[in-house]
C-alpha cells in the first residue's frame, strides 16, 4: 500500500512530534511504501487505516 508523506508528517505534528516529523520529511519520499517502510510507520505508533483515510481525502 501507498500511503502519502504529507499524511505521515501531519499525524506527527499534530501529536507534537516535530523531531520525528522533521526526521520522516527528509528520509521517505513523497509517497511512502508501507511493505518497505512498515517496520518504521510501526515505531512511530501510526495507524495506517488512518493514514490511509487521510491520504485518499487530499
Amino acid at each position: 500500500m501507498i500511503i502519502s508523506k504529507a499524511a505521515v508528517l501531519a499525524v506527527l505534528r499534530e501529536r507534537g512530534q516535530n523531531a520525528r516529523a522533521d526526521f520522516v520529511d527528509r528520509e521517505l519520499p513523497d509517497q511512502i511504501n508501507t511493505t518497505k517502510h512498515g517496520g518504521l510507520l510501526t515505531t512511530l505508533q501510526l495507524n495506517l487505516a488512518e493514514l490511509t483515510d487521510s491520504s485518499s481525502a487530499q
